[in-house]
């Protein structure tokens, strides 16, 4: 019996029988070129997502009005011209060659449109209040007919491109979310006022695109619950009736979402438990007779499993969890879940759309490399020579490289000199409230690492002496880095949140990086302090992931914590830190001082490695102290190449 038979029981979207519960869920990925057109990039990207195993594959949105109001990304894809039909027969085509039903998002981007424009569309002018966002025009009536029509013939479109469903996008701040929500809809004319008044648009789009494709199924994506209640959005019972709205104009199935942009509440971040969204989807499946679905912190196969059996939803939406690993629907078929590659939430992915850069993640390097042989995505050719490799360190950096090189057909010994694998992710996953998701891709990679052959030697302190007398051709050197400002009476992120070293009540925090203000939180979410953080720079956090870096502020406002910023400290002794800033010199008074500044490796490796095998690198922080997604990106592509 399959250990997860709700998940991948056949299914129906309107008369389409679906092969299992699982739904890849549309999201942007600045791949195609930026005059709209599918690229083979973009191609190669959903083939992948098609042959992972889900039931359903949704593109990407894409924007269906001539101007470009409804574009709200450089690289977005364009469906408002016929044009573009055979680029978008491609990703049909690809999907459906892999085995799973192909549906296409046409996604009016309204107020977070206009990207190449001087302002956006809106039911009405309510400023933004994101600064990326362009300024607020109001729609007139012909704009909002012409936004209908635009609709339907993007609609008429993906029915010739051979799509088997369309998706519409009515979510966190969209054109059609603007009109649904009281937030951003004060129009007193037959589009504004009670809520039927503001879904007209909605229901327009949904019956002129019904009527133009006629059985082919069609769904719209809703907000279950806008969080934006201290701007004046609508309240939760307001939102579920949008969808029982949505049902009635005929929509065959509906996906809930939560929270818009501008919420002020955390949404997709690690500090929401997983599965704590799943009683909004309830409440609108208790709603409506069409079939549900959710995304949202689903990252483990028993949590959709769960809610399915529950009739809690339909179908389970993954974006995320098959960004990092297309694979998770047959990993988790095959029983195989350890060795998938886990989504962290960092949200890296999402956050670099809005600086119109293609999609990254931070665990796994090969995205948006699919279609190239090199990357590996489907597997690598074994290297032209067996090379014998020692790696030092089992953090991050050093386990991709590890892992890859091996899979390449190399000899692979990997040291770490602490008891558990890690390295500096060990200190980070005790920062926050479900930071523990961080160590999930160090599991995996342990995994991975044993399955292609690597010999991982934890609680071994590898010092020169040991690599030479292991004679390797290749040492890779992942030792972490080194620390700056070290001295009697200074401790390090590692001496207090790891080792478990007291720290005095008044603290000082040399460095307002990542490393320093996951310092300083996690303090403040263990006791009293008070905490006192100098900088050199004169902006904080600025390596700090937006989705994170505004709660940790939000925190850090709270427990006064002061900063000192364009300021360098001269010396520490006897709990007065001495330092020099825009007022002159001063004195801080500490029970505690704790760096955080890192430097590449400085250490025993920095003069002795090359002496020590043909070839030496350097990878991660041991390189350049950065972000996990340069640490495994580093390890990934220093193993291609061996």
């Amino acid at each position: 019996m399959e250990r997860y038979p709700h998940i991948f029981q056949q299914g129906a979207i309107g008369k389409l029988a679906v092969k299992n519960r699982i739904k890849y869920a549309a999201t942007e990925t600045n791949f195609p070129y930026g005059d709209g057109y599918v690229s083979d990039r973009e191609v190669s990207y959903m083939e992948a997502q098609a042959k992972g195993g889900a039931g359903i594959v949704t593109t990407q949105g894409a924007y269906p009005d001539k101007k470009g109001e409804g574009k709200g990304f450089k690289g977005m894809m364009s469906i408002n011209d016929d044009r573009y039909i055979p680029g978008l027969t491609r990703i049909a085509d690809v999907i459906r060659a892999n085995g799973a039903l192909s549906s296409i998002q046409i996604l009016h981007c309204g107020r977070e449109g206009g990207i190449e424009l001087d302002y956006c569309l809106m039911p009405s002018v309510v400023p933004q209040k994101l600064s990326y966002f362009k300024p607020p025009r109001e729609i007139t009536k012909e704009e909002i007919r012409q936004a209908v029509k635009d609709h339907v013939a993007a609609a008429r479109r993906a029915r010739q491109a051979g799509f088997d469903m369309i998706e519409l996008s009515g979510i966190v701040g969209y054109l059609i979310s603007t009109f649904l929500s009281r937030y951003t809809n004060k129009r007193t004319d037959e589009y504004g006022g009670d809520l039927k008044a503001r879904c007209r648009l909605m229901v327009e789009v949904i019956e002129g695109v019904k009527a133009e494709v006629g059985d082919m199924p069609v769904g719209i994506r809703l907000c279950g619950h806008e969080l934006l209640d201290d701007r004046g959005g609508n309240t939760f019972e307001e939102s579920v009736e949008s969808f029982r709205i949505a049902e009635d104009a005929g929509a065959d199935y509906l996906s809930v979402t939560v929270g818009w942009h501008e919420s002020s509440q955390s949404v997709i971040t690690r500090d929401v438990p997983m599965g704590h969204w799943l009683y909004i989807a309830e409440a609108v499946k208790k709603a409506v007779d069409v079939p549900v679905m959710m995304a949202f912190r689903q990252f483990l196969p028993h949590i959709p499993e769960k809610a399915i059996a529950g009739g809690q939803i339909d179908f389970v939406e993954m974006c995320r969890p098959m960004i990092a690993d297309p694979e998770f629907p047959n990993k988790v078929r095959e029983g195989r879940e350890g060795e998938i590659v886990p989504c962290i939430a960092c949200n890296v992915c999402f956050s670099r759309l809005y600086y119109h850069q293609p999609i990254m993640c931070s665990v796994r390097p090969s995205l948006g490399h699919e279609g190239e042989d090199a990357w590996g995505y489907y597997g690598f050719m074994p290297a032209e020579r067996r090379k014998k490799v020692v790696v030092v360190g089992g953090g991050p950096a050093g386990l991709q490289c590890a892992e890859v090189a091996a899979r390449k057909g190399h000899e692979v010994t990997l040291f770490e000199k602490s008891d558990g694998l890690g390295g500096n992710i060990l200190i980070a996953s005790r920062v926050d409230a479900g930071a523990a998701e961080l160590l999930r891709p160090i599991a995996t990679l342990e995994q991975l690492c044993r399955k292609a052959g690597v010999s991982i030697r934890p609680g071994v302190n590898c010092d020169p002496a040991m690599v030479g007398r292991q004679a390797p051709d290749v040492l890779v050197v992942a030792s972490g880095p080194s620390m700056k400002g070290v001295s009697k009476g200074v401790l390090t992120p590692h001496n207090v949140m790891a080792a478990g070293e007291k720290v005095g009540p008044r603290v000082v925090i040399m460095g307002a990086g990542g490393v320093g203000l996951g310092v300083a939180v996690y303090l403040l979410r263990s006791g009293e302090y008070e905490i006192t953080v100098i900088d050199e720079t004169g902006k904080a956090g600025r390596d700090v992931n937006p989705f994170y870096f505004w709660q940790y502020m939000a925190l850090m406002r709270k427990r006064k914590v002061s900063f000192m910023m364009r300021t360098v400290v001269n010396s520490v002794e006897d709990g007065r830190v001495r330092v020099t800033g825009p007022s002159g010199e001063g004195v801080v008074e500490a029970d505690s001082v704790i760096t955080s500044l890192m430097a590449p490796e400085e250490g025993v490796w920095k003069d002795t490695a090359g002496s020590l095998a043909k070839e030496v690198y350097f990878i991660g922080d041991a390189k350049k102290p950065r972000r996990l997604l340069n640490a495994i990106r580093d390890g990934y592509r220093l193993g291609m190449v061996l």
